[in-house]
């Protein structure tokens, strides 16, 4: 028992020794390869990273490219555009047409641009969408309904201008948008005739005010709106104001996004929360032009006022010289933008400018091209006016909203200022999963696939290494009980036979001590053939010898050998065969046969020595697919479930070697197997009620087969 217990340990050592040494084996091949396939793998992310961002840096060119363009008709465009009416021709063949900017509905091809205003020397806001006066519309083909049109949308226009304090509040709307005459003609152009005399002869400075009747705003007012606009131009100030005021429209502070800055890092460039800006000073040079001017319509207009649309020629023209500032953009807390300029007109200074609707002027320029690009399809843009997040569109190219820093993640990509004079609008490509490409997909495949092999191939070796251990420890195991199976009987014959040739033994016990000689030497005859049968199969120098024979036969042959068997250990052995089966012919090899009954029967009268009922049936008869079965059945206490396969494997033993009570070697049933299958037949056993019966199932020999 002692040198079976530290044979299971030293087995148990061993194999933990085994998985010691496996481990450190894998860990050693393991890590270096997961080094090179991560470092592989994040050149493919850099790679990836820097040919995304340059394709950022290109749409951002294109972008600032397609907003130049569209700036720069209105930067060229000249200080008369902004009046209703302008003079063309020259000095001595003029006449009045509309200016451009008084087209209704609005044209441009700025996106979402609402409309156009001045505001004059005094801070008297005009568009050119209305005449100087109202009765001065129809001559100019002005329908009523349109006048009333254009009035609303010039009403727009200064309250929201009026709502961010850059104008005087609009007072009495209502009064503004009736459509009448004015009551004294006479009057209304004597008060035409004063503004140009002030110096506004734009013929629409005091459109607001001459329409509605209403008194011009006080001088101290027109200085605080003027001031109003050179307060748009510092950005820091509107900068620190968003951070005090939430506009319309905001979306969030860019250093709130938290956006992950580590491939900024690792490409050891600049590191921001916020996008650089454009240097706020445009380097636009001031523009200088000469224009004209009509000196006063009035006259005319009652002259040649008829039914007809008249020919304004010979008109009255003053000519001037302005300086003309670069545009500036801010955005409003309203929430739209507005695009201004300075004007200098004989030493006074004028305001002209735009109102553009926010979303739609990033819609349908930014927006739209980022969409139809491949950049769309793995990262996130960003629209931000000096750090305020105007609008975000994620990956599939629709807007997306998030109402704190914690709802948006992702990692800079790229970030950068337009030109003036968007400079405060910048561009941010954030990328939530950087894509690899092909290669990056190559490598994770093939990483996988070496993974796999690698913990399939250690694996495979484990068990390899675990079973020869176990096979090791079978096999002391084998040798012990071998020895043992030995050394027990021949102790026994030596004894009883020595006691027979001293003459001890009286005449009573003498038979009984031969034919325990003979059993014991039957049994090591069995022993020794089924060691040598073992020996033979392991160097495949088993030969098979197979022959057609019918089944009667073969039971005639093995009944004096295995009745002999089970009469001399005490049990009662019954022979049947069925008659439908009894005629029939299988291939089988006599030997063979023997053999493998024979260690059937002696599996049978080990595992139910102690049995109440000592029986042992061998069978004969057809199973239900017509194949010829041999059964041997005991009255033993059977087979457990979870060790009906494990009982035909080499050296293998139901019972603990510290405990087993039945004597063996444990290849007995292994050679059962291994012989039934040299014989194209299959072995089975199943439990009965008592006891368990092993099925050997041939396949019928018909004689005509070839």
């Amino acid at each position: 028992m002692t040198g079976v217990v530290e044979r299971s340990t030293v087995a148990g050592s061993e194999v933990n020794r085994l998985r010691l040494w496996l481990l450190l084996f894998f860990l050693a091949l393991a890590l270096p390869a997961l080094v090179l396939v991560w470092q592989a793998y994040s050149e493919l992310k850099w790679e990836a990273f820097h040919r995304h961002r340059l394709q950022a840096e290109e749409l951002v060119s294109r972008v600032d490219k397609r907003y130049l363009q569209l700036m720069k008709t209105e930067e060229l465009r000249p200080f008369t555009d902004f009046s209703f009416l302008n003079v063309l021709g020259d000095a001595n063949s003029n006449f009045l047409q509309r200016s451009v900017l008084a087209t209704y509905p609005v044209r441009s091809e700025i996106p979402g641009l609402i409309g156009y205003f001045q505001i004059d020397a005094e801070g008297i806001f005009s568009t050119p969408l209305l005449p100087a006066q109202q009765s001065e519309a129809l001559t100019y083909g002005v329908t009523e309904g349109e006048y009333r049109q254009r009035l609303e949308l010039s009403a727009r226009i200064q309250t929201i201008l009026s709502s961010n304090r850059l104008v005087p509040e609009v007072r009495e709307i209502t009064e503004q948008r009736q459509y009448s005459e004015p009551d004294d003609a006479a009057a209304d152009s004597e008060r035409r005739e004063r503004r140009v005399a002030s110096g506004s002869v734009n013929g629409y400075a005091g459109s607001r005010s001459g329409a509605a009747g209403l008194a011009a705003p006080p001088a101290k007012t027109e200085v605080q709106s003027q001031a109003a606009f050179d307060l748009l131009e510092k950005s820091t100030v509107i900068s620190q104001k968003s951070k005090e005021q939430k506009r319309s429209g905001i979306l969030g502070r860019v250093e709130d996004l938290k956006l992950d800055l580590k491939f900024q890092s690792g490409a050891g460039e600049k590191m921001a929360a916020e996008p650089e800006l454009s240097p706020a000073v445009n380097e636009k040079h001031v523009r200088k032009e000469r224009s004209q001017l009509p000196m006063s319509a009035a006259p005319l207009l009652r002259d040649r006022l008829g039914e007809s649309y008249p020919q304004l020629s010979g008109v009255p023209v003053r000519t001037f010289e302005s300086e003309l500032d670069p545009y500036r953009l801010s955005l409003l807390d309203s929430g739209e933008f507005v695009l201004f300029r300075t004007v200098w007109r004989d030493g006074k200074r004028y305001i002209q400018g735009m109102l553009v609707a926010q979303q739609p002027f990033l819609q349908e320029v930014a927006l739209a091209m980022f969409r139809e690009g491949a950049l769309s399809e793995m990262s996130d843009l960003l629209v931000a006016y000096n750090g305020d997040v105007l609008s975000v569109v994620n990956g599939a190219g629709r807007r997306s909203y998030f109402s704190g820093s914690g709802n948006f993640h992702g990692s800079l990509l790229y970030q950068k200022a337009l030109s003036a004079p968007l400079n405060g609008v910048s561009l941010i490509f954030s990328i939530t999963s950087l894509p690899s490409g092909t290669g990056g997909s190559v490598i994770l495949w093939t990483s996988a696939v070496l993974l796999l092999v690698l913990c399939g191939g250690f694996l495979l070796i484990y068990r390899l290494g675990v079973g020869q251990i176990e096979l090791v420890r079978q096999q002391q195991d084998f040798v012990a009980a071998v020895s043992h199976e030995l050394k027990t009987p021949l102790t026994s014959i030596r004894m009883y036979g020595e006691m027979l040739l001293e003459g001890w033994v009286s005449e009573e016990k003498r038979q009984t001590y031969y034919r325990y000689i003979a059993s014991e030497g039957e049994r090591l005859s069995r022993l020794i053939g089924n060691v040598l049968q073992l020996a033979r199969m392991n160097r495949n120098e088993q030969r098979i010898d197979l022959q057609p024979r019918s089944v009667s036969e073969l039971l005639e042959e093995l009944g004096p050998c295995i009745t002999s068997q089970a009469e001399h250990a005490g049990f009662t052995l019954s022979l049947d065969c069925h008659p439908e089966a009894a005629d029939l012919l299988i291939l089988v090899d006599s030997d063979c046969l023997t053999q493998v009954v024979i260690n059937l029967v002696d599996n049978a009268i080990k595992f139910s020595s102690r049995a109440k009922e000592k029986l042992i049936e061998v069978r004969c008869m057809l199973d239900p697919e017509g194949r010829v079965q041999l059964s041997v059945r005991d009255r033993g206490p059977g087979v457990a479930r979870d060790q009906a396969k494990k009982i035909f494997r080499m050296f293998y033993r139901s019972e603990s070697e510290l405990t087993r009570e039945t004597v063996g070697t444990g290849i007995g049933l292994a050679l059962v197997h291994q012989l039934v299958l040299a014989m194209n037949a299959r072995v089975n056993v199943i439990n009965r009620n008592p006891g368990a019966e092993f099925q050997i199932s041939f396949p019928v020999y018909e004689a005509d087969t070839v």
